[in-house]
Parts: structure tokens; C-alpha cells; sequence
């Protein structure tokens, strides 16, 4: 990071949080007006003229003040958080209160969370529950459903419950599936879903399991059963996002929406992150899709020790309140991974 003297990065930051608050370019007067730096409207100007040169600010219009870049949000975020000037006194007890209820089943917790901490922004709320290598198995159940098809239900202990239906290409009865079941419970239970996965595929590979038709059959439905690559993703919040003034571009509210709809980027980009302690911020060109060069994601980990069980986040504007997301997210992960340890 380039180093600024005290001065600069007093301007700096004034620039960058007069723009959060009020999305118009900032003049040298506006600062000079606003904030107790002791200094005329000619020398801040200048001081912004060079902040501009190092590429932290730039002038839309030669006749307008200035915007942040994404690197002037990126040195602005740093200091942020070197500082923890995020700490803000606003207690979370609505939130807390809320997502207590909910620990038992990890699905609507994140649903639940993803919209509250959308309301908390003003920003998109989104979560990703916890990956099959951390998802471990409780139990399953499967019930006829009709002709060839049975409803699997997997209960982990991590709270979620996932439901598939999957097609065994000829009838079974309810009895069968009830001894299957009991099966499958007492070779898996305890097991995350990697492994079962790689178990079922090292139990298939011996003939003297296929030729017992019952277990083959059972082999195979957990193998479809299993199938997930990645944790579920939640967003919430859309309306929120919109009704903010970055969004009167119509182009913008398009390449936002692209971004939600690719869900298997966002969900890649995600589980990349979920490896990281505390929490994480992209700035806008920092984003590696390019949907969501014009935004900015603040992300943290929700961990078992050292196993992540989920992330929490916000995506929003890169003229984002960072401060207050910051804030959110971090108290929304830390909470989380608490309500989890404590079942």
C-alpha cells in the first residue's frame, strides 16, 4: 500500500466518506467546510489533485469535484480495519434475537440471516451453508413417493435438512426402503458426505456387495442422494439495493442481477473465501467476475474451530458504507459460529 502523510490521508478519507453519505463528486470546499482540518479550499484542492495523480481519486467532469477509486475505497477499507474504526455502538440484539430460534436448522438460519442483515445494509444479504467435506450425516429416511420414485431426506448435524427425489427405475416397497435406510444409517451415520461418497464408490467397485440386489440398490440411491458440489446459496435484499441512487443506471441493475442469477460463481467465489480468517472485502475491479466489477462484497467465515461451516456477507455498491458492513458482517459470522457450538 502506498504510504500517504497525515494530511493526505485525512482529505482522503473525508473525500471517501462525504461520498458514501451523499453520492455527488466532492469539491475542496466541502471538505474545507465539513471537516476541522485547519486548511483553505486552495490547499485541499491541491492535495486532491495529487490524490487524483496516484490514482485514489478521480474527476468525473473538469468542472466537478472528486470520487473515490476503487483504490482509494481499498487504502480508505484498510485503514478501516487496522483501526477497527468498524466497531460501531449500534447493538445487533434484533438480529441475535432472531437467529437464536433458528439454530436447529441451519438453512433457515442462513435464509433468515440473508434478510436481516439486507435490512440492517440496505445492501444484498447473502450466506452459503456449510460444503459437503464439513457436512456431516445425522440420519436419512426415505418414503415411497410413487411408481419408481422415493423422497430421500438427509438430517446432518450441522442442522440442515436436504430433500431429493430420486428415480430407482423400478418399484420398491415402503419395507425395503425402511431396511435400506437402516442400512445406509448404521454404515454412514457420523460421516461427512465426502466420504460417504468415496465409500459408496469403493463399496460399488466390489462384486461381492452387487450381488446382494438390496444393498446394490441402496449404494445407488446414495450415491444420487449425495450429490451436492457446493453449499446452498441465500440472497436477499434486491429491493433493498435498488432503491439506493447507484442504481438509477439501468445497466448497472442488469449486471447486478446476471451476478445473483450466475449463483455457481458467487457460490466459487465463496468456498474461496470461506478458508479465510475474519472478515473479507473485494472492492469493485478487485472482483474477479466481471459482473460484479461495479460492486464490492464484504465476507466472513462462520467456523468450528478451524472448519468453515458456512459465510455471511453483503454485496452492494463499491460507494458502500464499509464501516457499518464491516460491523454487520463480522458480528453476524462471530454470532453464528457461536449459536452452532452451543447445541
Amino acid at each position: 500500500m502506498i504510504m500517504l502523510d497525515e494530511r493526505t490521508k485525512k482529505i482522503l478519507y473525508a473525500v471517501v466518506e462525504n461520498y458514501i453519505n451523499f453520492p455527488d463528486p466532492v469539491g475542496s470546499r466541502t471538505v474545507a467546510k465539513g471537516y476541522s482540518f485547519g486548511l483553505s479550499p486552495a490547499t485541499i484542492r491541491n492535495v486532491m489533485a495529487d490524490l487524483e495523480e496516484m490514482g485514489f481519486l478521480l474527476q468525473p467532469h473538469t468542472s466537478a469535484g472528486r470520487v473515490p477509486t476503487d483504490m482509494g475505497y481499498r487504502f480508505y477499507v484498510e485503514s478501516l480495519v487496522a483501526e477497527s474504526a468498524f466497531l460501531h455502538k449500534e447493538p445487533l440484539r434484533e438480529l441475535y434475537k432472531r437467529l437464536k430460534t433458528l439454530r436447529d436448522n441451519i438453512d433457515i438460519l442462513f435464509s433468515e440471516t440473508t434478510k436481516t442483515i439486507s435490512t440492517l445494509s440496505h445492501y444484498l444479504g447473502i450466506a452459503m451453508s456449510p460444503k459437503p467435506e464439513v457436512t456431516t450425516l445425522k440420519k436419512i429416511e426415505l418414503l415411497k413417493y410413487k411408481d419408481d420414485k422415493i423422497a430421500a431426506i438427509l438430517f446432518t448435524d450441522e442442522g440442515m435438512i436436504k430433500n431429493k427425489v430420486i428415480s430407482l427405475g423400478a418399484e420398491v416397497t415402503q419395507k425395503d426402503l425402511n431396511r435400506i435406510a437402516g442400512y445406509l444409517n448404521s454404515e454412514f451415520s457420523g460421516h461427512t458426505f465426502d466420504e460417504i461418497r468415496q465409500k459408496v464408490v469403493q463399496e460399488m467397485s466390489k462384486e461381492k456387495i452387487m450381488c446382494d440386489r438390496l444393498i446394490s440398490r441402496a449404494l445407488k440411491i446414495y450415491q444420487e442422494a449425495f450429490y451436492f458440489l457446493y453449499g446452498d446459496l441465500f440472497v436477499s435484499g434486491l429491493s433493498e439495493v435498488l432503491d439506493l441512487p447507484d442504481f438509477t443506471d439501468l445497466n448497472k441493475i442488469k449486471e447486478l442481477s446476471r451476478a445473483i442469477e450466475d449463483k455457481h460463481t458467487i457460490i466459487k467465489l465463496l468456498d474461496k473465501l470461506s478458508e479465510l480468517d475474519g472478515v473479507q472485502i473485494i472492492i469493485g475491479s478487485e472482483n474477479s467476475m466481471d459482473e460484479m466489477k461495479k460492486f464490492s462484497i464484504v465476507v466472513s467465515a462462520c467456523k468450528e474451530g478451524d472448519r468453515p461451516i458456512g459465510v455471511v456477507g453483503i454485496i452492494g455498491p463499491t460507494r458502500m458504507n464499509y464501516s457499518k458492513a464491516i460491523y454487520i458482517v463480522d458480528n453476524t459470522a462471530r454470532f453464528i459460529t457461536r449459536i452452532l457450538a452451543e447445541r
